[in-house]
């Protein structure tokens, strides 16, 4: 997980106040349909797989390091998966404009597709999932920008960073530093935030913030679609493609927050408040 967290210290898991509840094992109707939506979704992302790389080389010819037609091509197919997997979806506010970077709250895998499907964006991961196999070739299809926690690398990746947003990237940061039952906003890490007072940025940066609330399917536990601790990813996503019918999510992209005057510590608490109220919202 791009963040759960078991002992919270150690390993940066976030384990909440209360167990995850069992996941729900497919009934007959269940396994019909992960056969016919899982196969509908791996056709959906081979097929976007295969049509990005060409793309990507007419864009390298065109405007060099911009990505003018595959990050709406990513945002297309992600949208078709989530028509797939009969998750209701909608999302409220404009895309900023302009230099910039965007944080959110995280509370699955799922947002993977469901960011992905609000506007263009470059998720930032550790770099330990540039590894994981099927994953690795979906991130690196993406442009997913990996993070080592190495202070050595630190400026080197400062400086990658500082070029991906010079290049119109909306890079997509998870202050929260881990995922969470999908019923809450964990407090948000100033220390992410230092990345964005960086000399190097364009001048007129600004973070959008960007809240996502998930509601669970009628007669399912509140924390359903919430995908943290230990656990394991097959069952889960196994559950959720058995779920008849779904349950829905909103997204909410917030007012740009300029960094020009800001400290770490305030762009990360203008940020939370945004996030928090938006979600909190429903």
């Amino acid at each position: 997980m791009s963040g759960p967290s078991g002992d919270t210290q150690s390993r940066g898991t976030w384990r909440g106040e209360d167990p995850p509840p069992a996941i729900p094992r497919p009934g007959p109707l269940g396994w019909l349909l992960v056969a016919l939506r899982g196969t509908g979704i791996v056709l959906v992302l081979v097929l976007g797989v295969l049509l990005i790389l060409p793309i990507r080389g007419v864009e390298r010819l065109f405007a060099g390091a911009c990505r003018p037609v595959t990050g709406p091509h990513v945002q297309i197919v992600c949208r078709v998966c989530l028509w797939i997997m009969g998750l209701k979806w909608r999302c409220e506010g404009r895309p900023m404009r302009g230099p910039g970077a965007i944080v959110a709250n995280h509370s699955s895998w799922l947002d993977i597709f469901v960011l992905n499907a609000a506007l263009p964006v470059f998720f930032v991961s550790k770099a330990e999932v540039a590894g994981w196999p099927g994953i690795n070739v979906l991130t690196r299809v993406t442009d997913t920008h990996f993070v080592a926690r190495d202070p050595k690398l630190a400026r080197a990746q400062a400086e990658e960073f500082a070029e991906r947003t010079r290049a119109g990237h909306r890079l997509l940061f998870f202050p929260e530093g881990t995922s969470s039952d999908g019923r809450r906003v964990l407090p948000f890490k100033p220390t992410l935030f230092q990345g964005f007072l960086d000399p190097a940025l364009p001048g007129g940066l600004a973070i959008q913030p960007m809240s996502a609330a998930y509601r669970a399917p009628k007669g399912r536990d509140p924390r359903f679609y919430g995908w943290w601790g230990d656990m394991d990813l097959g069952p889960h996503l196994l559950a959720v493609l058995a779920q008849y019918p779904q349950g829905s999510v909103t997204v909410r992209l917030h007012a740009p927050i300029p960094v020009a005057g800001e400290t770490r510590k305030t762009l990360a608490a203008r940020a939370e408040a945004e996030i928090r109220a938006g979600f909190d919202a429903g």
